[in-house]
Order: structure tokens, then sequence, then C-alpha cells
């Protein structure tokens, strides 16, 4: 209520509001001054309100004092229930654990004044999940109320949790939430196989590796506290198997380590071990946490392809054996209860196979064509057996079968070889040493011996020294030897092995005489090396041959511009009536020069060249044919020079002004006589060379040319 001194109650001051709420929450008398609340107030919504008051003149409307200022505080009461604003909520614990142990902490919120009354102190109770769980009351934490708690008997928990304010009292406001707890899994329970002995049914004829059996231990636990590992205890039979563990299904799969056979052994027994892998020290106190089954293995006898007594068989045969003759022979055996007969084939895949013949009853092998260890030293093949009681039950092994090897061929020379000697070899020297080969298998110790053919061991030339070691040397027996007497020389070498029988042959090995030096390094070994100059590698060789090439080749192109420009001027010149002197300033090269003229040409007029009528003379007479009767290849040039002259003087197309022929003619009367030896009338071996070994050492080649024998066949080993 509010009122003001200067109202005397006559109705002339009127109060007005204004603020927070004015006119929405709040409204005033205007005559009386009463403040009236026109809707419910919420302190959780707005705990106060701000609000303004003025008395005015009701005439005038002007103020009568300052305006006011007041506050409406909204006073709380026990409207709200405590609210769990995370709920529901999820827990886990481990299981086996003590009692006490925390699980979760629990907070209810509630909207009223904590600063009012109780309304707002909430205190915690279970309603549902005793005698499990228990609660602070004040705090909220959640603890487990029993010991041992077995995730194995039960794994889930629903706890009901209650908020109530006023303290818990009588009257109070509550709320309450879900609490979901699950026990999580310790390793608290051991492997335990469901019986203590396992049977197991196995075929023989299983596979090596193939699994034959599963059996399993149960273990409670969940995730890797049950994760079991199985182990086979040493004890009979246990070398023959092999158990592992199955990741999924946590199974032991037995598995088979060796061929299994009835006849042999018809029954297995073992014990088989199961064990956790990860162990919790905790619950060592419960017992050993793992579990001993027996397993039982029978074997099935089961009906099984032919046995042969080896894995593989190797034979030997001599090449050449007759057809027919029988090298060996496999055996196989039916092992089973009712022992079957076997019958053996081949098993072809290539010709080669064709080359044996095997007995299908016995099983012997035999030749069925000749062998030849040179074409093929080894045969590789396979023979088959089958029962006869149920012959898709086969069985195969390998055969291999070696060609021994019979003495058929001679030993030779192994390779090839170049052999030299020097000019100025000494009696003794080693000019070559050679080994031997043979096509037949040589035997261990085979031993090869050397020596010359009965007519080469007589000419003093070589000779041939047996080391005894399969190899032999070649040694000089003269004190020099000469190219030009002679530059090849054969040397027949008998070469003999020590098998049975003994076989030989003949070789030939070919020596040349080469040129050397004074420490017998060889500089040349053709004959065409000695005209070369001595000191010159073949390399520079080569390089002055192509110079020079080079060098022809310039002087053909110099030549050949010369000539076209001349040629040219003397088309320019054939206008001109005047007298027409042909020069030839070409100098000729003597007789050794074969380029500078064509004597052909000379003695054959036939390649003359025609005679030319000239353009300014136009004669009137009939021009006669020239007869030219051909020279004879004997005929002197001096008469085949006059001949052409006379022609000229009676041809009456010759030209009628003076023209200059000339014709190159040497006489008899030469100072220095003829150097060639075309007329010579004495032959090389009436002429005596022995001067020139006169003229000093650069003649001494040509003095050697000269002045050896002649060559005698009868010389040659």
């Amino acid at each position: 209520k509010l009122h003001s001194d200067l109202d005397k109650g006559v109705g002339t001051v009127k109060y007005t509001l204004s603020g927070d709420g004015a006119g929405t929450v709040f409204t005033i008398d205007e005559t009386t001054g009463d403040i009236h609340a026109i809707r419910s107030l919420d302190r959780e919504e707005k705990p106060f309100y701000t609000l303004r008051a003025q008395a005015v003149d009701v005439d005038t409307k002007k103020p009568l004092e300052p305006e006011s200022e007041f506050i409406i505080k909204v006073q709380d009461i026990n409207d709200n229930e405590p609210k769990f604003l995370d709920g529901p909520y999820v827990a886990s614990v481990p299981e086996m654990s003590p009692v006490g142990a925390y699980v979760l902490q629990v907070k209810a919120t509630d909207a009223d004044d904590p600063t009012y009354g109780n309304s707002a102190r909430v205190v915690y109770s279970i309603l549902q999940g005793q005698p499990y769980f228990s609660i602070d009351p004040k705090t909220g934490v959640i603890r487990t109320a029993l010991p041992n708690m077995d995730r194995e008997v039960k794994e889930q928990y629903q706890v009901l949790i209650q908020a109530k304010d006023m303290g818990g009292q009588l009257g109070g406001l509550a709320g309450t939430t879900t609490v979901n707890i699950t026990l999580t899994d310790v390793n608290d329970n051991p492997p335990r196989f469901p019986k203590s002995i396992f049977h197991l049914k196995v075929p023989e004829t299983s596979h090596v590796g193939s699994a034959i059996g599963r059996i399993r231990a149960v273990d409670p636990d969940f995730g890797k506290n049950a994760e079991i590992e199985y182990n086979i205890v040493p004890g009979d039979g246990g070398n023959l198997f092999d158990i592992t563990t199955d990741e999924y299904t946590q199974e032991g799969v037995i598995k088979l380590k060796k061929p299994l056979d009835f006849e042999t052994k018809k029954a297995y027994t073992f014990k088989v071990e199961a064990s956790n892998l990860h162990l919790d020290h905790r619950f060592h106190s419960v017992g050993p946490f793992k579990d001993t089954a027996t397993v039982k293995i029978n074997v099935l006898d089961m009906d099984e392809p032919p046995v042969f007594s080896k894995p593989m068989y190797t034979m030997e045969v001599y090449e050449d054996t007759p057809v027919g003759t029988i090298i060996g022979a496999v055996t196989a055996q039916d092992l089973d209860a009712g022992s079957s007969s076997v019958r053996y084939f081949m098993d072809w895949k290539n010709d080669v196979d064709s080359y044996f013949t095997i007995d299908a009853t016995e099983g012997t092998i035999a030749t069925n064509e000749l062998l030849d260890r040179e074409s093929t030293a080894q045969y590789n093949f396979s023979i088959i057996a089958s029962k006869v009681s149920n012959p898709l039950l086969t069985s195969k092994v390998n055969v291999i079968i070696n060609v021994l090897d019979v003495n058929e061929f001679p030993p030779e020379i192994s390779v090839p070889y170049e052999t030299s000697v020097c000019e100025n070899a000494k009696p003794g020297q080693v000019i070559q040493t050679i080994t031997a080969a043979d096509k037949d298998l040589s035997p261990a110790g085979q031993r090869f011996s050397f020596k010359l053919s009965s007519e080469a061991s007589n000419k003093p030339n070589f000779t041939v020294h047996d080391y005894r070691n399969n190899t032999a040397g070649i040694e000089t027996r003269r004190n020099g030897y000469s190219r030009r007497q002679q530059e090849l020389y054969f040397l027949p070498i008998v070469i003999e092995d020590s098998s049975y029988p003994v076989q030989s042959s003949t070789n030939t090995l070919t020596i040349r005489v080469c040129r050397c030096d004074s420490d017998g390094t060889i500089q040349s070994c053709n004959v065409e090396a000695i005209f070369l100059p001595v000191g010159l590698s073949t390399g520079a060789l080569i390089a002055i041959l192509l110079c020079i090439v080079i060098l022809l080749v310039i002087v053909v192109l110099y030549v050949a511009l010369r000539r076209q420009k001349k040629k040219d001027t003397l088309m320019t010149s054939k206008e001109d009536i005047r007298d027409n002197v042909i020069h030839y300033d070409d100098e000729g090269g003597g007789e050794e020069d074969t380029q500078a003229f064509d004597i052909g040409a000379l003695r054959n007029p036939k390649v003359i060249e025609d005679n030319k009528i000239r353009r300014d003379i136009k004669p009137d007479t009939l021009r006669f044919t020239r007869h030219r009767p051909p020279a004879e290849d004997n005929t002197d040039i001096r008469d085949f020079i006059n001949q052409r002259l006379k022609e000229n003087d009676v041809d009456p197309s010759a030209p009628p002004y003076d023209s200059l022929a000339t014709y190159a003619y040497e006489g008899n009367g030469s100072v220095a006589e003829s150097l060639s030896s075309i007329d010579s009338l004495t032959t090389e071996a009436d002429q005596d060379y022995d001067y020139l070994s006169d003229w000093g050492p650069r003649f001494k080649i040509l003095a050697d040319m000269f002045g050896e024998e002649n060559y005698d066949p009868d010389k040659v080993t």
C-alpha cells in the first residue's frame, strides 16, 4: 500500500505505478494506493521486482511528491522436486569385488531457494537394488553392498535411486532415476572338460596335416579370460598328433602329424590339457586353472593303393646292351588285409619312355632299344602299380637309369691349337702344351698317352714329350727354322686312352714358322709381312695406307678439274679458223708408269677416235673410207706410226693447213739400255745373287728371298 502525506482522503490525489512488472504482474488502486498481484508469482522464474510509485494532483496532473522506488521480493515455497539431470545412469563394477567398492556417484538438483528453509536440501535413498548396492544419502555415491557377486550368476543389475528435498521429511518432494550396473568379468573360473574321455575315429588314409577331430573345454568366463590353450601330454601316440586352438570357438583341433596305418597300429590313446592363457593372481587360491581329458583314437581300415618297397629306384646299364636285357625290377605290395595282387605299367609321358619295357606281373624292367650314352646319359621315368581288385587305387614311383659308358670313341686333341715356332728357336724348347678329350665318359684315373706317329718320329724337326698327366709338350729338335725354306710343318701325334678296349687316334698339329725378336716375341707369321717396314705396327700401316688413299683421291679430283677447264677452252677456240696447234704438256712416267698411256690403244686401231670434219671446211669430194688394217700384237710401234703418217698424207679430208701431230717413240740407242726383264734370256735359277749379301744389312731380306734353296716337299713333317 502506498500513501502520501498530502492525501487528505478527499480524492484530490492520484497514485501511479511504473517499473518491472507494472500493469502485467502488479496493479495499483489510483485512489487508495493499494498494490495487488494480478497473476501468480514464481520465484524460480523471477525472485524480485523493482517498481516506482508517484502521487500526482488529480486536477493539475502535477507530482505532489518525488517519485519513490521500492522492491517486491518473492518469498520461496517448496514447489520444485529434485531432478537427476544426467539420468538414467550406466555403470560397471568387476565381479567378485569386496563390499564398499565404488560404483558411481549420482546427483539431483532442486530449483528451490537453498538459503530459505529446507526446500533445497536433498537426501538420496535406494528404492530398488538392495541388498546388492548401497548409496550415501548426502553425496549420492553408490557402492557394492554384498561380497563376491559373481558375473556368471547374474551379470546385470537395475538400481532405482530416489532424491527427496526437505531433508527427507514427510511432505518433501522427491525425484527418481535408474542406474544400470553391469558386473565385468574376471578370470575366476578355470576351464573344464565336459567329459573325461573323448572318442575319435580316423581313416588310415587321412592326409598329414589334416584335422581329424575337435574337443572343447568349457570356461564360463568371457573375452580374453575365456581363452584356452590346448596341449598334448607326452605319452602314447602323442608324437603322431598335434592340437591347436580355434580362436573363434576356443575348441581344440586335433591334427595328424604322421601317416596312420591300420595294419601297423589300430588305436592310440593320449591326454590333452586345457589351460587359461591370462591368469588373475587374486584367484590362485581357487586352484589350478587347467583341466585334463583323455582322447582315444581308433584307426579305420581303408582300401589303400599298393606300396613300393623303395621311394625311388636307381639302376645302371651299359650302352649298346642287347634289346630285351633285364636291368632291374620294382616291387610293390598291397598291405591291406585282403592282400590283392599288383600289376605294373609305365607312366608314358614322352618318347624317351619307349626305350624300356616292364613286365606287368613281375615288375622287371628291360631294354626296348639300343642305348647310346653319348646321346642320353640318364633316363628318368615313372612306374605305376595298381591293385587287381581295385585298379583305381594306384601308386607311382620314379625310376632313374644311368647308362654306363663303353669305350668306343678315341681321344682327340681337346681344342684346335694355333702353334708357332720362332726362326731363332733352340733345340729342346717347348712351343706348345696340348691336352686331349674323349667323348666317352672317362672313368676315374683314365690316362691319355701322347707320341709321334712312326713316319714322323724319324724327322729331326719336332718331338712330343708326354708329361704323364694327360698333357704333352711339343719340343723343337733343330737350331733355327727358316720361313722362306718352309713356312708350315704338319706334326702327326698319336693319342691313346687307357680304357678297354684301347682306342687311339692320329691328330695333326699345324706349326707355323714366325719371325721373332731376340726375346722370343712373335713379330710376324705370314710371308707377306717380310716386305713390310720393320718396326711398324699394324695400326700404323693402316694409317699410312689411309693417307695414301686420301692423297690419291685429291690428285684425281685435281686432274679432273684441270681437264674440265681445258675442255671449256678448246670448245671456245673451235670457231677460230686459224691454225690449231694441239699441245700436250703431260710428262710421262717412264716404263714403270703404266697410267701415262695405254699401250693397247696404240696397238689396236679400233679404239682410235674417228676423224671429225671441221666446221669451216665442207669438202666437195666424197670422203674415202680409211681402211686401217689391224695391227698385230707383235707389230713394232715405229711401223705403226709410219703407217698412220701415210694415211694422213693421202687422206683428202685432212685439213689443208698445217697441223702438228706428235708421236713419241724411243729408239734403240739408249745408253742405259733396257732395265726390263721381259727380254731376259736367263731364268732365275741361272742367275747368281750372292753379291746382294755384300751390299749390307739393308739387303739381307732381298738376299734371303733370292738366295734360299727351292721348296722341297719331302722336308715337310
